[in-house]
């Protein structure tokens, strides 16, 4: 009796160390992962898992952080038309977008996804690619970080500097001397769109020469960036951070280069080549089912850049 009352007794301290281990363990974990945030606010993030991934897979990496008051005006608004309309009022969580989602999924239906554009920040600039609901949950922790200690800027910038723009090639800087061979500062607004269009399948699709869905969803991007400006969705990126309705403002805050003399415009593509201009809660438009899938075609051979790593 003695015997079996020191073995329950074991097994009792025994599930106890464990549970203290897992408590400590819970506690490291929020203090390492509040502190990583904490240092991403104030420096460039050196690498990110996804680069790593590219690098084991022998694929150089080119990337070339530009601070975000550096890079057009109109590629910050392609990366809200095409990714988060919500950006500036949501609190890193599109709750109608993530509706749509699961009710889509429920019906069988091709999702585009409830991410915002902070929880794919969160994402690239802290875990690694790909689902499960366990890295969906770490996701949704540093997403709730960063929305609590970083800007809306900084948010942004982070963004665009490290999400995968091509093969290899991360950043909207690094994308746009990829494809139009000079930096993000002075884009067009149909080579922002066409970055923007990319970001989803940065693998698969081609800014220069797009085709089939990637060229439709470029243009309707181009025309929603139009959108973006006039109601003010990218105001929170500006130094006055208002976010009211154009009619509950007495000035639309300025782009901080308007003065600057922009590139023309490419001409705009014949009528039969747009798509509708994007409405809030419409799947965007299915793709061609005998359109065989999009390769992107073979970039030129990029000098690894190391120097930030």
């Amino acid at each position: 009796m003695a015997r079996k009352s020191r073995k329950q007794a074991a097994r009792r301290g025994g599930i106890g160390r464990v549970i203290g281990w897992g408590i400590r363990g819970f506690f490291l974990f929020v203090v390492l992962s509040v502190a990583w945030v904490l240092l991403y606010a104030l420096v460039p993030p050196p690498i990110t898992f996804t680069m790593i991934g590219d690098m084991l897979n022998g694929r150089s990496v080119t990337k070339d952080w530009m601070p975000l008051e550096t890079i057009d005006d109109d590629m910050k608004r392609a990366a809200i038309a095409g990714e988060d309309s919500k950006f500036c009022s949501h609190n890193g969580f599109d709750q109608d977008a993530i509706a749509e989602a699961m009710r889509r999924n429920a019906r069988g239906g091709r999702l585009r996804g409830g991410s915002t554009i902070s929880q794919q920040t969160a994402k690239n600039a802290f875990l690694w690619q790909g689902g499960g609901y366990f890295r969906k949950g770490l996701e949704a922790w540093f997403t709730l970080l960063i929305e609590t200690m970083w800007s809306k800027p900084r948010i942004m910038e982070v963004y665009l500097n490290i999400a995968e723009t091509g093969i290899g090639t991360y950043g909207a800087n690094a994308g746009a001397q990829r494809y139009f061979k000079k930096d993000a500062s002075n884009l067009s607004r149909s080579e922002a769109a066409r970055i923007a269009a990319v970001l989803p399948l940065p693998k698969q699709r081609e800014a220069v020469t797009p085709g089939g869905f990637t060229r439709r969803y470029g243009n309707s991007i181009a025309k929603r960036i139009g959108v973006v400006q006039r109601d003010g969705l990218d105001a929170c990126l500006y130094d006055d951070g208002d976010t009211a309705a154009p009619a509950e403002r007495e000035e639309r805050p300025k782009a901080k280069r308007e003065d600057r003399p922009k590139q023309a415009e490419a001409p705009a593509p014949p009528p039969e080549e747009d798509i509708r201009d994007y409405i809030e809660g419409e799947p965007l438009p299915p793709e061609d089912p005998e359109m065989p899938a999009e390769e992107p075609a073979e970039p030129e051979p990029i000098e690894p850049d190391l120097n930030g790593l």
